[in-house]
């Protein structure tokens, strides 16, 4: 994905980071993927030995193929929404704001941004096992406003980048405050 494409960048502004979330969060997909492609060769199977003259039937073979490739482009179709979700949910940090990519189905996209100067609060959460081990989890960032706020989520190393957007937010406070001053003067 080209990131310039998405985004506008300030003539001053640099990409730190573009975060997606942790590459262990899609295995569940991954894994219920690769059971929903074998099932059917299993039924198979199972029915040969059971019934073993079933699909010797014409009729019977012509509608097995039939819903056995709707049910298998149905499997890719659904595999591929969830790869798409995932794969083009992103944050995009730069030295000046945060913008938030979330990808809601095939056709449907949501950009917001916030201002780095406007965090009040960052807060990471880890919970569980998997996130623990793998060290992934939530960051949520809050403003002033109580509406306005942006959760990354299951994003690799949410401490790190915690602290990270703490020191950000300081310096781009201190940079608009200083803009802010030298105007009223």
């Amino acid at each position: 994905m080209d990131i310039p494409s998405l985004i506008k960048k300030k003539p001053y502004e640099k990409v730190l980071y573009v975060l997606r979330r942790h590459p262990f969060t899609f295995l569940g997909n991954l894994a219920l993927f690769l059971v929903m492609l074998i099932a059917p060769l299993v039924l198979i199977l199972i029915s040969k030995g059971l019934y073993p003259t079933l699909l010797d039937n014409e009729v019977v073979y012509a509608a097995g193929i039939l819903l056995g490739s709707i049910y298998y482009l149905t499997t890719y179709l659904i595999f591929f929404i969830h790869f798409v979700d995932y794969y083009l949910d992103l944050w995009i940090v730069t030295n000046d704001r945060i913008i938030d990519i979330e990808q809601l189905g095939l056709f449907s996209r949501t950009i917001s941004e916030l201002d780095l100067f406007r965090i009040q609060d960052v807060t990471s959460d880890i919970k569980g096992f998997f996130p623990t081990m793998f060290n992934y989890g939530d960051l949520t960032i809050k403003t002033a406003s109580s509406n306005i706020h942006i959760v990354f989520r299951n994003i690799a190393d949410p401490n790190n980048i915690r602290e990270h957007l703490i020191k950000l937010s300081d310096e781009d406070r201190r940079f608009h405050y200083k803009q802010d001053n030298e105007e009223n003067s």
